[in-house]
């Protein structure tokens, strides 16, 4: 009896150390940034430096383009955007897909959260803000949210797109994601080093996913021979 789809050698073979080296490399630098900033009463110069030159670079227009921009980035549009991208990747009982997506970002959030909390970081002073903000600073959570979306659809087009479009719209997400990142210091909500923090965790959070998911199924997998063999 030839193994199902679902069991198929292609994914007993896919290996662990590519999840492994990008949870090691944004941990490193996460656990870094985050021990420098848990040390410091005051914020970097990098991040005082940008966030005066954002001040001082910022007409009307380009404020309200980045409101629009942020605003997607966080809420119920990114918990909708995690439902379409979880539906987008499954090709059969979409509801699963959709349930998975917006547990996928609500996972991210608690992590984000605890985070956060721990650190207790203040954002910049609020007569710079352009729009409402709360809760601490550090990581963005506009950020870490819309990144961890990005990467749902971006399995969701790997799965789905096939053809010459497929490199762009591979690329689409992450560009979308980056953007909403960027705003959040352009409209001076957050320090440059929340943002980056906030790309370190979802990259953290992707990698530990995927490891998860890999350990699950290679468990089934073996579950799976072991019951073949013994029938």
């Amino acid at each position: 009896m030839p193994p199902s789809p679902a069991h198929s050698p292609r994914r007993e073979s896919m290996p662990f150390w590519p999840a492994v080296s990008v949870l090691a490399g944004c941990g490193v630098l996460l656990g870094t940034l985050v021990a420098a900033v848990a040390t410091r009463a005051s914020p970097f110069a990098v991040d005082t430096a940008l966030h005066a030159w954002m001040l001082d670079h910022r007409p009307s227009w380009a404020r309200q383009l980045a409101i629009i921009v942020t605003d997607t980035g966080s809420g119920a549009p990114a918990y909708a955007l995690a439902a379409l991208a979880g539906t987008l990747a499954r090709r059969t009982a979409h509801w699963r897909g959709a349930l998975t997506g917006v547990l996928a970002l609500a996972s991210a959030q608690l992590a984000r959260m605890a985070l956060a909390s721990a650190l207790a970081r203040p954002r910049p002073p609020s007569a710079d803000w352009a729009a409402k903000a709360g809760g601490w600073s550090m990581p963005s959570g506009h950020t870490t949210t819309s990144m961890v979306v990005a990467l749902l659809f971006t399995l969701a087009v790997h799965r789905r797109v096939h053809g010459r479009g497929r490199p762009l719209l591979l690329a689409v997400p992450g560009i979308w994601a980056t953007t909403v990142g960027l705003t959040r210091i352009y409209l001076g909500m957050h320090w440059p080093t929340d943002v980056a923090a906030g790309w370190l965790l979802a990259g953290c959070w992707a990698a530990s996913a995927t490891l998860v998911v890999l350990l699950w199924r290679r468990r089934a997998d073996h579950a799976l021979s072991m019951e073949r063999q013994h029938t």
